[in-house]
């Protein structure tokens, strides 16, 4: 029987299997330190035999794990050999063999493209640029998905085509620019990016999202006195999902950026709003074995204004940014994916007269929150940060920050039609993200946003992740708080608070902003680790003239540890109060974390800010001191 082989076929696939040995690497890379590396939490023989018991364990389990690479690399090399030798037998019988070969292959896909319309072997085509033209799938058996084409001006991407058992999904087209409005003519909003395509059934990365269009611009004219509007940018695509087996998941499109508005020529009328940003594409779940998720695209930011214009009395105020989206969650082994970021917001113009408004800025995007990792390894995906507010115009208003995108934790996931929901057993918690700051400006009033709290780490092993900080703001912005870890780990720390914004001395806002408590600590493990740091509180804001500034926040309780060992996480320190005709009162520091029943060390009190006190240390295990009173 005759054997036809095609060398880039072959080479294809091992490279697949190099990067399947590339991800066990990582796996055991990141497994190395937490289960090698545990610290005795106290001096006595109790405390250094439990870790020396989980040390031999875990370089038992690197000792298997070495000898498993090394068998899966001694394979790739004989594939990789392989193929080698079969390209070099083919340059040899170039002209005569080639096509043959062609005629073979045409052969085998002759009837399933008679029959389904692709073959069993080959790539997919690529669709053509500005045409709006899907990617053609990928063979049945192996082959890669093709690129999906981009948007005419104002249409939207398309997908990338789907690879079959074994490939890479297609990534999404380009969403088309939103077309600029004729002379006195608003712009038109951006197409929005296609959906990556998924990967093969058995191996394949999904294609990642096409970015959205930008949104196009307006356009001013003499005879039309009210502003106008900019187009909104185009959302991105989803990312393709991974093979059923492994693969790592597509990342979602970036959100388009917003258009450009106009401002007022009369002082009546009032200037046009920036397009907002579009949104940014969902991440996909990685592979349900062995694969990373795919992270949130980035939304995109507001469109601002035109100040090259002329005569104009109320000016634009600047777009707000989209949504992030959250990155996706993986399978049984991998990290979930980042959620994206939030755009800023555009600034408002300042063209304008002293008693004619500028434009007010527009507010941030919210970020994506992080994915789960997998179920039995793998760490969260971290939240995104959220979008600064845009800055005002003359008297305008100031935008929001954006919220911070929320941690990932490990093993909660869901995928496809299988739902599987829980907590994963080795792995940390993601980070969430911080929260946008709120943009400058006399008449800036608004409340700060939240930053994301840290995602929970494993059951058996793993660190809470870190909280994010709250959004500078007009008057407070909350701040996270620290993920608590299971049974061995330590808590995430507590986000810091957020500084009260600065009074301007107007009816709007006369004294200086509070600031914002620090956010707890997140509790350690139930048999050994160490509870998160409180965060610190922000400062109060320095009062408008002849106001007063405003009280300091709150400094964050700190995270307590479990039953065996583990010291008590230190609260956080209280912040100062604002400056202003009379001073803000200083905030009390935040209490320590109580130790572990058998063994720790309380946490210390924060320090309190004069004449508020200091926080209470926390109290000392079986085996340990308290901790000191801030």
């Amino acid at each position: 029987m005759q054997v036809t082989v095609v060398p880039a076929v072959v080479e294809m696939a091992a490279n697949d299997l190099a990067t399947i040995g590339s991800t066990i690497s990582q796996a055991n890379a990141a497994a190395l330190a937490p289960i090698t590396g545990l610290l005795p939490a106290g001096t006595d023989e109790v405390s250094a035999g439990i870790a020396a018991l989980f040390e031999a364990h875990g370089n038992a389990y690197q000792t298997l794990g070495a000898q498993t690479l090394a068998l899966h690399e001694q394979f790739v090399k004989l594939m990789s050999g392989g193929a080698a030798q079969y390209a070099a037998a083919e340059a040899a019988n170039a002209s005569p063999l080639q096509t043959v070969e062609q005629a073979v292959l045409d052969l085998i896909n002759s009837p399933a493209v008679a029959l389904t319309g692709r073959p069993l072997i080959g790539n997919g085509a690529d669709g053509a640029a500005g045409t709006g033209e899907n990617g053609g799938d990928g063979g049945w058996l192996i082959g890669n998905g093709g690129n999906g084409g981009s948007g005419g001006v104002g249409q939207n991407g398309v997908s990338g085509g789907s690879a079959g058992l074994w490939g890479r999904g297609g990534n999404g087209g380009l969403g088309g620019t939103g077309a600029d409005g004729a002379s006195g003519q608003a712009g038109s909003a951006g197409g929005a990016g296609g959906n990556g395509g998924a990967g093969g059934w058995i191996y394949g990365h999904g294609g990642d999202g096409g970015i959205g269009g930008a949104g196009g611009n307006a356009t001013a004219s003499g005879s039309v006195a009210a502003g106008l509007g900019g187009g909104a940018g185009g959302a991105g695509g989803s990312g393709g999902h991974a093979g059923l087996l492994f693969g790592n998941g597509g990342s979602g499109g970036l959100g388009g950026v917003g258009g450009q508005a106009t401002g007022a020529t009369t002082s009546s009328d009032l200037g046009g709003v920036g397009g907002a940003g579009g949104n940014g594409g969902s991440g996909a779940h990685g592979g349900w074995l062995i694969g990373n998720a795919g992270n949130g695209g980035d939304s995109g930011s507001g469109g601002g204004s035109d100040e090259t214009q002329t005569g104009v009395m109320n000016g634009a105020t600047g777009g707000s940014a989209g949504l992030a989206s959250g990155g996706g969650d993986a399978g049984v082994i991998g990290n979930g994916g980042a959620g994206g970021s939030g755009g800023k917001g555009a600034a408002g113009s300042t063209l304008g007269g002293a008693s004619i408004f500028g434009g007010s800025g527009g507010n941030g995007g919210s970020a994506g929150d992080g994915g789960a990792g997998g179920l039995v390894l793998g760490n969260g995906g971290a939240g995104g940060n959220g979008g600064q507010g845009g800055d005002a115009g003359a008297n305008g208003f100031a935008g929001f920050g954006g919220l911070g995108g929320e941690g990932g934790w490990v093993g909660n996931i869901t995928l496809g039609p299988i739902g599987v929901d829980g907590v994963g057993l080795i792995g940390h918690g993601g980070d969430g993200g911080n929260a946008g700051d709120v943009g400058a400006g006399s008449l800036s009033v608004q409340f700060g946003e939240t930053g994301g709290s840290g995602g929970q780490g494993g059951l058996l092993y793993g660190n809470g992740g870190n909280a994010g900080s709250g959004g500078t703001s007009g008057f407070e912005g909350v701040a996270g708080q620290g993920g608590a870890a299971m049974l061995i780990g330590n808590g995430g720390a507590g986000g810091n608070g957020a500084t009260g914004g600065t009074g301007f001395g107007n009816v709007l806002q006369e004294s200086g902003g509070a600031g914002s408590d620090g956010g707890i600590g997140g509790s350690g493990g139930l048999l050994f680790g160490n509870g998160g740091a409180g965060g610190n509180a922000g400062d109060g804001g320095v009062g408008g003239t002849g106001f007063d500034g405003g009280d300091g926040g709150v400094g964050g309780q700190g995270g307590s540890s479990g039953l065996l060992f583990g010291n008590g996480g230190d609260g956080g320190d209280g912040g100062a109060g604002g400056t202003g005709g009379s001073a803000g009162t200083g905030g009390a520091g935040g209490n320590g974390g109580n130790a572990a029943l058998l063994i720790g060390t309380g946490g210390n009190g924060g320090a309190g800010v004069p004449p508020a006190s200091g926080g209470s240390g926390g109290r000392g295990g079986l085996i340990g001191s308290a901790g000191q009173n801030g």
